[in-house]
């Protein structure tokens, strides 16, 4: 006789235990005590979704209550973690009912027109309508090998301390320099444990973790977060600088944060993985290609209400077009839409009007932080051109001034 197929609850605190051992084994260790003490600070149970047989839990999926920077605004977005089944209940349909019932309560219940997640492969989440909308670079370089511009006099002060004796400086800098990346997220009390939270376990040999601030004319205008690991071989020291966040409201802070880093003593390597495209730093050094950049994801984001989440955006020029939307999972977003707006503003309704252009809703969401060029997204066949011309009009529109990133990974 088969067993019926397991129902969805909302997490309880009894569930918090059984949640930590599912999904340390499911991420392969990567939730240790000292880890999770952090994240459950996190987790809001009415947003945990659970799948149990009989009394073991199967399968979970979370949603964080955020705000998401988008081309000229911030909306709130539904940041998806936490995600997985356990691997005696795969291929049994739990994954795909789970996300769709996520989805519908992102839009239902939250109102959040847009969904963001950090993917563990690549190929999960284009099933469920999430296109990859924010690409990142990152750096893997001998520091002997690179060198920037000399230092002025405008560039300040360095400070390194802790980064618990500055957060009050730190979440004043993030702040002030958020609004203007597509792809950054909001940080109250609870992310900014987060972010500094530094669990001995995740340091992979390196020391805690470190702040430098850039102190110029007006107060600390910039930071990086960072830490250190040392290495030696019979040619003398071999250590390693890893970043994990550099945010400077000045080109001359964000000069004397770089200086700093490529520079410390007995170390000869520089890791760091939130890059964004358009990162200066590849402009700033005498030899870019030996920076080590590669190419890799970083924000996926879903689109949840079509008209909601396309009016909340702004664009970069003029924009009058008749989309027509394809959504299986969530079929109010399926039908033709006119999108009219620019920088200022945005409007978005339905129409009986001819398309312009037609696409699925995965495709929406690649475009949706002006990271992805609506033409090459056609030139793959995903967007298809219905009125002549529509493309080359409508095109730059949908990009942005800045490059969206993807710097935090939740």
């Amino acid at each position: 006789m088969t067993n019926p197929p397991p129902d969805f609850t909302t997490a309880s605190p009894a569930d918090l235990d059984d949640l930590h051992d599912l999904l340390n084994g499911l991420f392969l260790g990567g939730f240790d005590a000292e880890s999770w003490a952090i994240e459950r600070t996190l987790l809001e149970p009415e947003r945990t979704l659970l799948a149990r047989d009989g009394g073991d839990l199967v399968a979970s999926a979370t949603a964080y209550t955020r705000e998401l920077t988008v081309p000229g605004a911030r909306v709130p977005a539904a940041h998806v973690s936490m995600v997985g089944v356990a691997p005696t209940h795969r291929r049994q349909g739990l994954l795909t009912r789970m996300m769709g019932r996520q989805l519908r309560d992102v839009r239902d219940a939250a109102r959040e027109p847009v969904a963001v997640l950090w993917a563990s492969e690549g190929r999960i989440y284009p099933r469920f309508g999430y296109g990859l909308a924010a690409q990142r670079l990152t750096v893997d370089c001998e520091t002997t090998e690179l060198r920037l511009p000399d230092p002025t006099p405008a560039e300040g002060r360095l400070r390194v301390t802790r980064p618990a004796a500055c957060r009050a400086d730190l979440e004043r800098v993030y702040d002030q320099v958020r609004p203007e990346r597509p792809g950054w997220s909001g940080r109250d009390e609870r992310w900014w444990g987060y972010v500094l939270g530094d669990p001995a376990s995740q340091r992979g040999g390196a020391t805690e973790l470190r702040a430098v601030l850039h102190h110029g004319p007006d107060g600390v205008d910039g930071y990086a977060l960072f830490r250190t690991r040392s290495d030696w071989s019979e040619a003398g020291p071999q250590g390693q600088v890893t970043v994990n966040e550099v945010v400077a409201a000045t080109p001359a802070g964000y000069r004397a944060l770089w200086r700093m880093l490529l520079s410390v003593d007995l170390t000869r390597r520089l890791a760091w993985r939130g890059a964004a495209l358009d990162e200066p730093l590849l402009r700033l050094v005498n030899e870019p290609r030996r920076l080590g950049t590669r190419l890799v994801d970083g924000l996926w984001l879903r689109v949840v209400d079509v008209p909601a989440a396309l009016a909340a955006r702004r664009y970069a020029t003029t924009v009058d077009v008749v989309l027509d939307i394809a959504d299986d999972l969530l079929p109010e977003n399926t039908g033709r839409w006119r999108l009219t707006g620019g920088p200022d503003d945005a409007r978005c309704v339905p129409t009986d009007a001819p398309a312009d252009l037609a696409c699925d809703v995965r495709s929406l969401g690649e475009l949706y932080l002006g990271g992805t060029g609506l033409v090459a997204l056609a030139a793959t066949g995903r967007v298809e051109e219905r009125r002549p011309g529509a493309l080359a009009a409508a095109g730059p529109a949908f990009g942005w001034h800045r490059a969206p990133a993807g710097m935090e990974i939740f």
